[in-house]
């Protein structure tokens, strides 16, 4: 009893001590608030430029970019060294808001779009500080925290690139400075020299939607230093942003945008520079290879696809995303969560039922900044690897599974029987797909009013048989579709749907949507190479849909929904074209917790 009491006087003497000493201290694994980095009048904050290996803007001189930091005044006056939080961004400076001009996407597939019109950034922002985010969060907890604005936007030379070499290749300069490898100087073009003297040498990044997308893309250049990454809902490659299994698909929200679109969107940069930048990279590289007419994968893309960069990573991986993201998908998380964890690499994924945004809870951050950054050993590489937020859970809340996909989660294949224009059946029963059905695409029905409507010719629906059990979802389900075309190209669109569907005011975003996935079926052989499609003929795709991980509650029935054109999503040709499918040449494999098993008891 004496021996514990002594211990907790020695604990409390020690966090007093740190807080007199104004230096960081832990409890639980976590780094702790210290009160006298409280006090943000007593911050110092300064800018500076980085010098960087690359002249993305062709001026003869390496870019510079546009560095901010903010860190306790025991850095200056007494020596104190920290870690760094790090977070970079091509929106500090100002976007081009509502007024990109999008790609017009009333036109048939493979016709060549109208040339769309163009915007410029007004540039906003004032020195020295470029942001304030992540500051409230973690200075007060004994870090410093750096911002930088990406090549080409703001008060950074360059241009911008969209996925390019030098947006991984400046955060990697600003890392290098912050270990002294590299230069930082006073201003913009002259030569006095600032030294971050203060910076331990440990960087973690984070940042949420392009924000998240550079740590990553720093992590891919091997940069000694950066050690911890937490990126949220990141973009990991413009092809699976831009287009999906060959077919030249928006993200939600954002009808006709497109890589080029977003570059207009970010160019917040010098002004003079801005002509040559849209001539060289939008109207010359973009131009030639965004290929809004086949939406195949080519070279232009495999170099902005993060998954083929990840060889020389290091960097400790804590990833988090939404599963209805409709804008960057989930996919992006997982696909560079499972090539990390091949690796060997520490890492976890957090994954929550909401829509795009929303970083770990903090205790996770925390421990994960503390593990690699002060070097901490609270164990968090033991910790579970996955974890899940389930459907009316708090986000601070996820529950903890050994891996994702659940590790318990088997393949069930569900094969169809025929319906239309009312619902036919899904089920485990092959011996009942017989047959063919066809259905009109017509892009004035919503994916909404379609997967509600009780007869339709604008949408196939299968159906299972009313769920007696929950049964869990966990991974990716996985189409084999045969299908024949009245057109030589047409928009494939499959959903798995949750029913009946609910609405109302009080509706969650789990309640309808389970998953779903957009294909070009030109693309049957291959995503690199399309070919129009004979009239008639059936041709056999098999394709993935979005990770999911959901419940699917007793009373509700799974319907496979199959159908054309997505008015949120794709392309919206003429309507009239016919889609026909094979029934016994379909069928979808869902991973369900517990297998097939799992699910004949559901249902029984």
């Amino acid at each position: 009893m004496k021996k514990s009491i002594l211990i907790l006087f020695l604990l409390v003497v020690n966090q007093f001590n740190a807080q007199e000493k104004a230096v960081p201290f832990f409890k639980d694994g976590e780094a702790q608030i210290v009160a006298a980095f409280e006090d943000d009048s007593q911050w110092i904050r300064h800018d500076l430029w980085v010098e960087t290996t690359f002249d993305s803007d062709g001026d003869g001189k390496m870019d510079r970019v546009h560095v901010d930091v903010t860190r306790p005044e025991q850095t200056e006056t007494a020596g104190l060294k920290l870690p760094v939080v790090y977070e970079s961004s091509p929106y500090y400076a100002g976007t081009a808001g509502n007024a990109p001009i999008f790609w017009e996407v009333k036109h048939e597939i493979g016709e060549k779009p109208k040339e769309r019109n163009h915007t410029e950034v007004e540039r906003r922002g004032k020195r020295p500080i470029i942001s304030s985010s992540q500051i409230k969060t973690w200075v007060p907890r004994g870090y410093i925290v750096v911002h930088s604005s990406s090549p080409g936007t703001g008060l950074s030379d360059g241009a911008p690139t969209v996925g390019g070499d030098n947006e991984s290749l400046a955060p990697k300069a600003v890392i290098d400075w912050l270990n002294g490898r590299a230069k930082g100087f006073s201003s913009r073009e002259g030569n006095e020299e600032v030294k971050a003297f203060w910076s331990t040498g440990k960087v973690g990044m984070t940042g949420t939607s392009y924000n998240g997308t550079i740590p990553l893309a720093a992590a891919t250049t091997g940069v000694e230093g950066l050690e911890a990454i937490i990126p949220v809902a990141p973009n990991t490659s413009y092809y699976h942003y831009y287009r999906s299994n060959g077919l030249v698909r928006s993200p939600g929200g954002y009808l006709g945008e497109d890589i080029d679109v977003l570059y207009d969107f970010i160019h917040s940069g010098k002004e003079e520079n801005r002509a040559r930048n849209n001539k060289v990279i939008r109207d010359t590289e973009m131009a030639n290879g965004l290929d809004r007419i086949s939406g195949d994968y080519n070279d232009f893309w495999a170099g902005r696809d993060y998954l083929n960069d990840m060889k020389p990573m290091k960097a400790a991986l804590l990833m988090s995303h939404g599963f209805n993201d409709w804008n960057v998908m989930p996919e992006h998380s997982y696909r560079i969560y499972k090539k990390a964890t091949e690796m060997g690499l520490p890492t976890q994924i957090y994954y929550h039922q909401n829509g795009h945004g929303g970083p770990p809870p903090m205790k996770m951050m925390n421990r994960w900044f503390t593990r690699y950054l002060f070097g901490i050993q609270n164990g968090v590489e033991n910790d579970s690897k996955a974890w899940i937020v389930r459907e009316n859970d708090e986000r601070s809340n996820p529950t903890a599974y050994g891996a994702y996909p659940n590790p318990a989660a088997k393949s069930v294949t569900f094969y169809l029987k025929g319906g239309a224009p009312e619902a036919g059946s899904l089920s485990t029963n092959r011996s009942s797909s017989k047959g063919t059905e066809t259905l009109v695409d017509n892009y004035s029905f919503s994916s909404e009013a379609l997967a509600q409507a009780d007869y339709t010719n604008h949408r196939l629906m299968y159906v299972s048989p009313t769920l007696k059990e929950d049964v869990h979802i966990s991974g990716i389900s996985t189409i084999t579709i045969k299908a024949a075309s009245s057109k030589a190209a047409v928009n494939l669109s499959v959903y798995l749907v949750s029913l009946p569907w609910n609405e109302g005011r009080r509706t969650k975003i789990t309640d309808n949507i389970i998953t779903r996935g957009w294909a070009d079926l030109q693309n049957h052989k291959s995503l690199s190479k399309s070919a129009p499609l004979k009239p008639g003929k059936f041709y056999e795709m098999t394709f993935d849909l979005q990770p999911d991980d959901q419940i699917i509650k007793k009373g509700q029935q799974i319907g496979l929904m199959i159908f054309s054109s997505d008015n949120n999503y794709t392309l919206l040709p003429k309507p009239g074209t016919e889609l026909t499918i094979d029934l016994q040449g379909t069928s979808i494999t869902i991973p369900v917790v517990g297998g097939e098993n799992a699910f004949k008891k559901s249902v029984e």
